[in-house]
């Protein structure tokens, strides 16, 4: 069942990628000719336009481009004593997962940190509830657990020191760490 699920999913992400590639080619030639009439500025988006039409130049596709900047966001806020990611997080988590799926050698680890307020034993039991609430999101969207590793340091490593709101806010996360 497992593996079915997995395939079925491989296959969604495949026929997703392939409308994405479509919409993208189907695109390009309108998306050129607009930015070659335009200013110098927008030279850079008419480049992205013409790689996704499959050119050879080595250029990234514009999903491409997208992929790769959400896998370089890898960490995630959260508001004062919430365990459930931000809805504007879901997308760059899905593209976390697909990468976990595309690529099941691959292994992280999730650390789940709060801030100083509360007790120890509550902020360890909430950091690990936010990494478990980002792990559970990326194993439905194709990840495997195995991949998975969750740690929770609670209030113990913070990423910036202080009693303010912002330095708070810093500190209520979970980071994705390459293992």
């Amino acid at each position: 069942m497992f593996i079915q699920r997995n395939n079925l999913h491989k296959f969604g992400l495949i026929v997703v990628s392939l409308f994405a590639l479509a919409a993208c080619s189907s695109t390009s030639d309108t998306d050129e000719a607009a930015d070659s009439g335009s200013a110098t500025g927008s030279s850079s988006s008419s480049g992205s336009a013409s790689s996704s039409a499959g050119s050879s130049s080595g250029q990234l596709s514009q999903e491409e481009v997208r992929a790769q900047n959400a896998l370089r966001q890898t960490v995630f806020y959260f508001d004062f004593d919430v365990a459930e990611f931000k809805p504007e997080d879901r997308d760059t988590l899905t593209y976390h997962a697909r990468d976990l799926a595309a690529s099941p050698n691959k292994r992280i680890r999730l650390e789940g940190h709060a801030d100083e307020r509360g007790t120890r034993e509550y902020n360890l039991a909430l950091g690990e509830r936010r990494a478990n609430g980002i792990l559970n999101y990326l194993i439905v969207n194709g990840a495997s657990r195995s991949q998975i590793e969750v740690v929770s340091y609670g209030e113990e490593r913070p990423a910036q020191n202080g009693q303010t709101e912002s330095a708070y806010s810093r500190n209520r996360r979970v980071e994705v760490v390459a293992r």
